[in-house]
């Protein structure tokens, strides 16, 4: 990562903390590595964002339905699916201090490629390139280590009672497919979508909230006519498209990566990795695999429940196949920081502001009166935050400083307009209405807002 990118990514990190969209977990008490708190801008900014994906891709569309699993399940639901065999990360250990890592990620960072590298090949290149931990000792073999945290259920801890936080959000809704299919046998193609929690036990998370240990995902398993998946697959890219154009995203910071055969995951048939410029460089913002009929033939195989879907009308028969497009929530909201995040220059002063689309900043509108020490003018500001208050919902009340503090302010934390009632107000019955990206201003009756 280069100096201008650092800077910029520790630059968006200090923004995040001051002005309350995110904390570090557990703060007072030094932090848990790998948890993030979101704070009181941030909930609403994470919100937005997943209103934003469940208007688009549920609420709009006559395909799909949601559903709510829950976190714990029983331990078949991941043997089944191959996470207790496979779900594993490549780790190493610094032989002096025993600390932790991700193999691939200490390659990467010495310049070499890890993509595809067999255990034995990253120990290999580790060894013959010196590569040394992050402290400067030497590095153990590299093995596996399952990322899934282990629980048990009820009073008695034994093999029976092992359930596990889920890795991720895609398996519930597998196991809920025959219900939705029985509750509204849905024509085909239709989707199951759901937004939830996923944990992961990252060796080394890092990078700010881009990979951590607890996070929240967005997840569509769509299901379909093997004999339709490429027409299918083809959609859902450009769906893909429509999402991060939504999020502000712009079109040449967002890639696609077709996942090599040796680097796909072990039920996908085809993946695109939608990858993002960010300060940390180029990488996964959301995935769009082709599971083809992976999941629900081991149901159907483990559970001895009959997966099959019949087509309305006739006896066709067969398993479904799946698409299933991923989204990180916290990715998201990175990538959203990342583009927003401007600094220019203000009357010779430098200024930085989130440059955040109007429907996902967590404050439409900043209502100030231009003298917080002047009764009447307060009143009045207190009646035009009331009127819209009521019309949008996110609206701040900011009195604290002077104006051009408290233009700095709502800058930084991406507000779109910042309202004043001023003296003429009480005559005339407007407001002096500025934008956060020209800083013009100009004048609006009130009954306009």
């Amino acid at each position: 990562m280069d100096k201008n990118k650092n800077e910029k990514m520790e630059a968006i990190v200090s923004l995040a903390k001051r002005r309350g969209f995110i904390y570090q977990g557990s703060e007072v008490y030094g932090g848990l590595s790998g948890t993030w708190d979101f704070g009181p801008l941030g909930v609403s900014l994470k919100r937005n964002i997943m209103n934003l994906w469940w208007k688009m891709f549920v609420q709009d569309r006559e395909d799909m339905y949601g559903v709510d699993a829950a976190i714990l399940m029983n331990q078949k639901v991941w043997k089944a699916s191959g996470h207790v065999d496979t779900f594993t990360d490549p780790l190493v250990e610094d032989l002096e201090t025993k600390q932790r890592f991700r193999a691939d990620h200490l390659i990467k960072d010495a310049g070499y490629q890890a993509d595809g590298l067999s255990l034995e090949e990253m120990t290999t290149l580790i060894r013959d390139n010196g590569i040394k931990s992050p402290n400067g000792n030497p590095l153990s073999e590299v093995r596996t280590f399952n990322m899934m945290f282990k629980t048990h259920v009820g009073p008695v801890d034994d093999e029976s009672s092992i359930s596990y936080l889920r890795p991720e959000t895609a398996q519930g809704i597998f196991t809920n497919y025959k219900n939705v299919l029985d509750s509204f046998y849905p024509d085909l193609p239709f989707g199951l979508a759901q937004q939830g929690k996923a944990f992961r036990n990252e060796i080394s998370p890092r990078d700010f909230i881009f990979r951590s240990r607890e996070f929240e995902q967005m997840e569509i398993e769509y299901f379909i006519d093997p004999a339709n998946w490429e027409s299918e697959f083809t959609k859902w890219v450009g769906l893909v498209h429509d999402w991060t154009d939504a999020l502000g995203l712009p079109a040449e910071n967002v890639h696609e990566l077709e996942v090599a055969d040796a680097d796909r995951a072990h039920y996908s048939k085809r993946t695109i990795d939608f990858e993002f410029d960010f300060p940390i460089g180029r990488e996964e913002l959301l995935g769009l695999a082709y599971r083809t009929d992976f999941d629900l033939s081991n149901i159907q195989r483990e559970a001895g429940k009959n997966m099959e879907y019949t087509v309305k009308g006739t006896n066709t028969k067969f398993i479904p196949h799946v698409i299933e497009p991923s989204f990180g929530v916290e990715r998201a909201i990175m990538a959203v920081l990342s583009a927003a995040y401007t600094e220019d220059e203000v009357n010779g002063e430098k200024r930085v502001y989130l440059r955040l689309p109007e429907h996902l900043a967590p404050v439409k509108y900043a209502i100030s009166p231009l003298l917080k020490n002047k009764p009447e003018l307060v009143a009045k500001a207190r009646e035009v935050y009331d009127i819209l208050k009521k019309k949008h919902g996110d609206v701040m009340w900011d009195d604290n400083g002077n104006i051009g503090k408290r233009y700095r302010r709502q800058d930084e934390i991406g507000t779109p307009f910042c309202v004043v009632v001023d003296f003429e107000t009480l005559d005339d019955n407007a407001v002096t209405i500025r934008d956060r990206d020209t800083t013009e201003q100009k004048r609006v009756n009130i009954s306009d807002l």
